[in-house]
């Protein structure tokens, strides 16, 4: 570039609204999908931590941030809240017929918006707090063609290099690729910013760009529930937890608490 100045990275961080954690959660009757509607929406939990790190690299390496969203329209209150953590601008994809979509629809449609904006480095939780799947970062990165980086307690990029330190059971693994590439984090990356007041007022004027599946160029009939690969064929209420057993000690306490765990296989 002119003047010998280094490109900025782009930065895409996905962010998913999800029920509040807090709430009672449960399925709908008719379609047995997740009542999202009588619930208050919050940023899925663990997106905060992909948020943060994304805002760390722009800050070290020089870069943009962008919050990419799938979802109605209340999920605009989510994006405004990236936006106020620090992000540069955001895109909503947004369209009745994505309603219901599983995994392998989700992921197709945002790899094509990424298709669309470009990216050098996406970066996503490492599960949604709803779903649990914690596979949307594998297939991104399968159908983009790109290296996968995933459970990231550590993130290091130089130049085109990026490096990070993969939890394990046992410790990390270091795991290395070139750019661009996804990346999945854990909780323990970071301590997510919580939005200034001055963040909150710029958040306000930070553009937000909205697309349909006709403006991103996603096939109705490849999204939505109708083309679902896996569907909830059943499901019941949890039963209520039933009276533990009471053993009482007349000096062979031990004796008969060992025989309860005995009798149950725990010891």
């Amino acid at each position: 570039r002119a003047g010998g100045r280094q490109p900025v990275m782009n930065i895409v961080v996905c962010v998913k609204q999800v029920p509040d954690t807090w709430a009672e959660r449960t399925l709908r009757p008719d379609d047995s999908r997740l009542d999202r509607a009588s619930v208050d929406g919050v940023i899925n939990e663990l997106d905060e931590y992909a948020i943060e790190e994304g805002l760390r690299l722009a800050e070290a390496h020089g870069g943009e941030v962008t919050i990419l969203s799938m979802g109605p329209d209340k999920a605009s209150e989510s994006i405004r809240k990236a936006l106020s953590m620090g992000a540069d601008k955001a895109v909503h994809l947004i369209d009745d017929g994505l309603a219901g979509s599983d995994a392998l629809a989700t992921s197709l449609a945002i790899a094509q918006v990424l298709g669309r904006t470009g990216f050098d480095l996406v970066i996503l939780g490492s599960e949604s707090t709803d779903a649990r799947m914690g596979v949307l970062a594998a297939m991104l990165a399968e159908r983009l063609g790109v290296p996968q980086l995933s459970q990231a307690s550590k993130v290091e990029v130089d130049g085109t290099a990026i490096r990070i330190n993969r939890q394990a059971e046992y410790g990390y693994d270091t795991v290395e690729a070139v750019l661009p590439a996804v990346v999945s984090v854990v909780e323990k990356i970071n301590e997510p910013r919580y939005p200034s007041f001055k963040g909150i007022m710029a958040a306000k004027k930070k553009p937000v760009e909205t697309l349909s599946l006709a403006d991103a160029g996603i096939d109705p009939g490849q999204v939505g529930l109708g083309s679902a690969a896996t569907e909830v064929v059943s499901f019941a209420k949890r039963p209520p937890r039933q009276a533990g057993t009471v053993v009482k000690d007349e000096g062979d306490g031990g004796v008969k608490a060992a025989e309860f765990l005995a009798a149950q296989k725990f010891i």
